[in-house]
């Protein structure tokens, strides 16, 4: 049963005394996928019962030829970044946006934003873009500019209607992921922020594969304090480095909540078993920060407005700052000139 969220007895007090062990996940690892680009794709013991089988035996065995292509596009853009969480309802399009609009501040940089969630595209709405569509010329796909440095590309734009439902399958939505990596224009870009759904699926492994070539910085991870949040960004983790991801950070969202009228700061999702800070410790990787919950970051996304721009004054500005100078550093730049 949950601890109740009123003010316990100090001896009752179950949420300052968190579980007494982490839980430990003991079940064995799933052998692992050899990859469409194996000879023994569809071939091996693991491939038995996978819906992709017949795709990947008859599928081109080797590189894909469209690697140095997309490498050609990709050359002018100097920082990729992955946002990334393993699960939904952290605020990673939120954060997206927030890291875009910060990095953006600087108007000698450009940022671009490439939305992969296919299935639940909102970074238009949150960049208060979502009427736009897309230009395409003879040099490719032209990325919606929200600002004269600060573009967006996302599967919103092509849908005839804001409400329709895209449903689709894995080699669907790759093949669209592999077309805004090779036919947008991105050019000459300091930043590429890619938003990515929950999970560790089709939409992940197709955006390390096609950017091997011309390489990631590596990917930040975005979490909630409680450990149901927690649990699926350790398999974030741990996908990453299998697919040779560099873990830039972790990032603790919506970590208490300060009234604008008294100050007090209440802890909305408690850590049960440390939270982020606890768990970057765990898993050797940089902490860059906790941001607080701030209803007016909400209202910035739903109006389409930059929240570093209209609220310097709250308390999830400043923690956002040190958020970005942090992932910055991780990457050898310099952004946002101290206050």
């Amino acid at each position: 049963m949950s601890p109740s969220l009123e003010e316990p007895e100090p001896v009752q007090d179950v949420i300052d005394n968190p579980l007494k062990a982490r839980p430990q996940l003991v079940a064995p690892e799933p052998e692992h996928c050899p990859g469409p680009e194996s000879e023994k794709a569809g071939q091996a013991d693991s491939c038995a019962g996978c819906p992709n089988q017949a795709i990947c035996a008859s599928a081109p065995k080797g590189p894909d030829p469209d690697l140095p292509l997309i490498a050609a596009r990709l050359a002018g853009v100097q920082h990729k970044v992955l946002v990334l969480s393993g699960k939904g309802g952290v605020g990673k399009s939120t954060f997206t946006t927030l890291l875009a609009h910060a990095f953006a501040t600087d108007e000698s940089r450009t940022v671009g934003i490439m939305d992969t969630d296919i299935c639940g595209p909102s970074i238009p709405k949150m960049m208060g873009v979502e009427d736009e569509t897309i230009h395409i010329s003879n040099s490719g796909w032209s990325p919606v500019w929200v600002t004269d440095n600060l573009g967006v590309m996302s599967i919103q734009f092509m849908l005839p209607n804001r409400d329709d439902a895209v449903i689709w399958r894995g080699p669907k939505k790759n093949g669209l992921i592999k077309k805004f990596l090779k036919e947008v224009e991105w050019g000459d870009m300091d930043f590429l922020l890619v938003d990515t759904p929950p999970g560790t699926s089709d939409e992940h492994l197709s955006v390390n594969s096609l950017l091997k070539g011309s390489g990631i910085d590596g990917a930040i991870m975005v979490t909630t304090p409680q450990e149901v949040s927690l649990l699926d960004v350790r398999k974030e983790i741990d996908f990453c480095r299998k697919a040779g991801i560099k873990v830039l950070g972790l990032v603790e969202n919506m970590s208490g909540f300060v009234c604008p009228k008294c100050t007090h700061e209440s802890q909305i999702f408690r850590a049960t078993t440390g939270g982020g800070a606890a768990l970057a410790k765990e898993m050797g990787i940089p902490f860059l920060g906790e941001v607080p919950l701030d209803p007016r970051i909400g209202m910035a996304c739903d109006y389409g407005e930059s929240f570093f721009d209209h609220y310097p004054d709250s308390p999830a500005y400043k923690a956002l700052r040190r958020v970005v100078k942090g992932l910055a550093k991780q990457i050898g730049e310099e952004v946002l000139p101290d206050d």
